[in-house]
């Protein structure tokens, strides 16, 4: 990750597992949901996100997913 000192950080997390089905994104166990790392920018975060999921192409229900977590937090602290 590189510091940009005059841009805003958007803070993404790039996670991923097994799925249950493929037809909705409820994963197989949570104890090995994979933490692949955060990111402050959306283009970091996708470049993540495309190499895991081509390491993990031949297991068709392995998905991983780009949270946009910097959506979630509340600079006034109120939730």
């Amino acid at each position: 990750m590189t510091d940009h000192p005059d841009t805003d950080q958007l803070l993404h997390l790039v996670i991923g597992g097994e799925l249950r089905h493929l037809d909705a994104p409820v994963f197989r166990d949570l104890s090995k949901v994979e933490f692949v790392g955060a990111f402050g920018s959306y283009a970091e975060a996708k470049k993540a996100w495309k190499a895991r999921a081509q390491a993990t192409v031949d297991n068709a229900h392995m998905r991983y997913f780009i949270l946009h977590a910097h959506k979630l937090i509340d600079p006034r602290g109120e939730a």
